[in-house]
């Protein structure tokens, strides 16, 4: 097994070179190393214990594949071969598919790692990847919003390398285990990095314009999978280091709320759907030992989501109410609104059950608002009218019925989920958030301000983050 771990890390990478030598097989080979990847995800869920390699002894530079590890790459191998699928008609070039391989298997790599040298190369490696997807139209626009997002990537990974260089200095170990006897100003800077890298809370202020001003399929794999390499250290770290968890838990918290919160309010598709995801994260690092589930369901719905915001007639929801989407559409749309907002026989339900019933009593009430929330700002979806007769292009059906599809056969992973009290739960949680719809939020034409999501606003906004890190390790 050590063996066929090695061979697929390397995988994506190897093909991703061999798509600049035979251009003709991109699309083939991208779709390849997708699959690789999901039939090594089914294996790990029913492996009788956990895979480690030891790859540097003496630095504890370690990989590790369990089932939490399954999950994120089970999501990675989904929307990675979404995304592909939905590209598959277009004119995308071999560098396109190259750059998706290449942070497909920087992200497999993190998703393996325990260690934060062999964790550090997985981000930068996607976060360059990432970049030039961004920058893939090559417009003025585009090229800014790349650049923005590199520069706030690799000032937080900065200061995240400094903190790795003093959790070795405490430990003499980059292992994650190292935060237990690491210095309060170690944890702070490497979870200051991390928080930028996963859009977590007021850290990833940067993530709505970036996800919201990328390229359909572009959108759908940062949000559907690409932050999560800040997140899954965050989980892992909670789960190996007891002292950190209720940090990661009340980040989790409050990047649930503030996400909601902002999504309400925003009338463009596409920026909802952005800072849906900082809530949605918050969701995976508020019970990090269930968040591997939470991490599929969310990357699922969150790809397909961005995929059919694409191909409605406008971005704008005033505009959507004057303009009827085609009913498959519409009935695409109104099932993925539906699983993020936690209704039955979709993955969705099972994975906020789940997460609800391992809350802490002060995490309750908070997770149960940002619940409510959520099913708030889908009903301006799902309430969308339809009838209207603009087709979807070619090459949407086949991604958008893969990740459907996902969002049903998923529910096999918490079958449990299935309870009087959880079905009147879930459908209790969904009624208020309409009832609250119709009655509040449906007239609301609130207009948050932007002045947060500045360049320098952001990077003043790590700094901030780090203090307050800083004095929550100390009080540790």
């Amino acid at each position: 097994m050590n063996t066929l771990t090695i061979a697929w890390i390397a995988f994506p990478f190897f093909i991703g070179f061999v798509i600049y030598l035979i251009p003709k097989l991109d699309k083939y080979l991208a779709i390849l190393g997708a699959i690789v990847s999901a039939a090594f995800a089914f294996q790990l869920f029913v492996m009788p214990s956990a895979v480690t390699l030891e790859l540097l002894d003496h630095f504890s530079v370690t990989l590790l594949v369990d089932r939490l590890s399954g999950y994120f790459i089970l999501t990675n191998a989904l929307v990675t071969a979404a995304v592909v699928l939905y590209c598959w008609p277009t004119d995308k070039t071999a560098f396109f598919y190259a750059q998706i391989l290449m942070v497909h298997g920087s992200l497999n790599a993190a998703f393996a790692s325990t260690d934060f040298i062999s964790l550090y190369v997985g981000l930068e490696v996607s976060g360059i990847a990432s970049f030039l997807l961004i920058s893939y139209p090559r417009t003025d626009r585009s090229i800014w919003v790349a650049l923005r997002y590199l520069f706030i990537s690799n000032i937080a990974m900065l200061f995240y390398l400094i903190g790795a260089v003093l959790v070795y200095q405490a430990s003499h170990s980059f292992s994650f285990a190292g935060l237990a006897k690491a210095p309060p100003e170690a944890i702070a800077l490497i979870f200051m990095g991390l928080l930028v890298k996963g859009g977590v809370f007021v850290s990833g202020l940067w993530l709505p314009l970036t996800h919201s001003e990328s390229d359909t399929p572009v959108s759908a794999l940062l949000s559907g999978i690409v932050v999560k390499a800040g997140v899954y250290p965050l989980v892992r770290c909670a789960l190996m280091v007891e002292e950190v968890a209720p940090i990661v838990q009340i980040f989790g918290v409050g990047a649930a709320l503030m996400g909601v919160f902002y999504a309400i309010f925003e009338k463009d598709t596409k920026r909802m759907l952005a800072f849906s995801t900082i809530s949605q994260l918050g969701w995976i690092l508020a019970v990090p030992e269930v968040g591997g589930l939470y991490a599929l369901a969310h990357g699922l719905v969150k790809s397909a989501l961005f995929l059919i915001a694409g191909a409605l007639p406008s971005r704008n929801f005033q505009d959507l109410k004057q303009k009827p989407i085609e009913l498959k559409i519409w009935i695409a749309l109104v099932i993925a609104s539906l699983s993020i907002s936690g209704f039955p026989f979709l993955v969705g339900f099972g994975a906020k059950m789940l997460t609800i019933k391992n809350l802490l009593p002060w995490q309750t009430i908070a997770m149960n608002v940002a619940a409510v929330g959520t099913a708030i700002l889908f009903a301006k979806f799902i309430f969308l009218p339809r009838g209207g007769t603009a087709e979807a292009k070619p090459g949407f059906w086949p991604p958008v019925l893969l990740l459907l599809g996902g969002l049903m056969a998923a529910n096999a992973f918490y079958i449990e989920a299935y309870t009087l009290e959880n079905l009147l739960k879930a459908i209790a949680i969904i009624g208020v958030g309409w009832l609250a719809y119709f009655l509040i939020f449906q007239r609301t034409a609130i207009k948050l301000p932007r002045m947060f999501e500045k360049f320098d606003h952001l990077v003043g906004f790590m700094s901030l983050i780090s203090l307050l890190l800083f004095w929550m390790a100390l009080s540790t």
